[in-house]
């Protein structure tokens, strides 16, 4: 039975070894944010972080991550805190959402190695396919969240899950509906 670590607690699986990691991670962990896309490694849906590296879940089998450390989406920040989830929001760089939390594995890998990447080194480190096509804002996204980082910046994008609606209100201002006619 293949043992790893999984958002840093140690995870034993009763599974075939040759099953696609992503696939333990979404059937028999309910990690549910780490997407099945194209299966062939292509879209980068599926991307997790491994040992520090951003890989494919869909192509890396359980016994291939065995005795690893394996981050998912769900481990990467548990208040969304992390900086460039924060910046995703903040330069509106999530469209459908779909392929976010592959994107944001992605250059998660990519800040913890270089908090200064250029637009090149963001296209070269990216390889997630978006089919809204949010690249522009990505590249910025992505070079805010190194800013962050490096702490030359700070982001108040939105409340953290869990805030009560009326701070979240003050924060992001809500819609009311209009006042009735007095007739």
């Amino acid at each position: 039975m293949p043992r790893l670590t999984v958002n840093d607690r140690p995870v034993e699986y009763d599974m075939d070894p040759e099953i696609p990691l992503l696939w333990a991670l979404r059937d028999a962990s309910n990690l549910t944010g780490t997407k099945y896309g194209c299966g062939t490694g292509d879209c980068g849906a599926c991307m997790v972080i491994i040992d520090g590296a951003a890989l494919r879940s869909c192509l890396i089998t359980l016994e291939e991550a065995e005795g690893r450390f394996v981050t998912t989406i769900e481990g990467l920040s548990r208040d969304r805190s992390h900086p460039v989830q924060q910046a995703m929001v903040a330069e509106q760089a999530i469209q459908c959402g779909f392929c976010t939390p592959g994107i944001v594995m992605a250059a998660a890998a990519l800040i913890q190695r270089n908090a200064a990447p250029s637009k090149e080194e963001i296209e070269q480190a990216i390889p997630n396919l978006c089919r809204c096509g949010v690249y522009p804002r990505l590249v910025r996204a992505i070079q805010r969240a190194g800013r962050v980082e490096r702490r030359q910046e700070r982001i108040s994008a939105a409340p953290a899950p869990g805030i009560d609606p009326a701070d979240a209100a003050e924060a992001v201002p809500a819609m009311t509906p209009p006042e009735p006619d007095e007739e």
